[in-house]
């Protein structure tokens, strides 16, 4: 089960959803990640953690799911539902209907020599994609000087470091590349998500 939370220092209403996020990433069987987004830049605070590969996430989201423009706080879950990034009514009512809803995932593993392995499995009609996240699962505190948080320290939690697409899968067993990290933080996490192309549903994941 993944939770996406889009969000940005640079958003005052997105300091609630951060701390729900928190509280998400506690739970046994979902990961919760951080995406900061970088459209709320101009008015003036740079977020520290946005990379416009978050952003193009968004938006395949928002054209997948019917949506008009983008927003923050926004919270995507399994690429199949989306809310207010601090509803959290409707939030948990996602992901009760996300796990009733789980499919059969094919095998998904690291081998050796940097790679990872997606096996035999029913694809989607137009196929899907791997794509591979780093994230830090240490608690952040940014202390904001300007914009709208100025002033405020806000916490965030396993935020998104890297966002790479490996490739695509079509059903049949394929082996991966996986690039080395951008940072050289050993305390980075490591996941792959298997997902429908286009900001589908996610069909499995597999975290290290």
């Amino acid at each position: 089960m993944v939770v996406e939370l889009f969000t940005s220092q640079g958003c005052s209403s997105c300091v609630a959803a951060d701390k729900l996020l928190d509280q998400l990433a506690d739970r046994p069987g979902v990961l919760a990640l951080t995406l900061a987004v970088d459209y709320w830049d101009y008015l003036g605070w740079s977020d520290t953690f946005a990379k416009p590969e978050f952003t193009a996430r968004q938006r395949a989201y928002m054209q997948r799911l019917s949506q008009r423009e983008v927003y923050t706080p926004q919270i995507v879950v399994n690429g199949v539902g989306e809310a207010a990034g601090a509803d959290r009514r409707k939030i948990e009512a996602l992901i009760r209907q996300a796990q009733k809803g789980k499919l059969a995932a094919p095998t998904i593993r690291f081998l050796r020599r940097a790679k990872v392995q997606v096996g035999q499995g029913r694809a989607p009609k137009d196929g899907a994609e791997v794509w591979l996240v780093r994230y830090d699962p240490r608690t952040q505190e940014v202390a904001v000087k300007r914009g709208d948080n100025r002033g405020q320290t806000l916490v965030q939690r396993n935020v998104v470091r890297d966002l790479v697409r490996l490739g695509s899968w079509r059903g049949r067993p394929r082996t991966y590349s996986v690039p080395a990290a951008s940072s050289e933080d050993g305390m980075l996490k490591t996941c792959i998500l298997l997902q429908a192309a286009d900001g589908g549903r996610i069909l499995g994941v597999l975290q290290k």
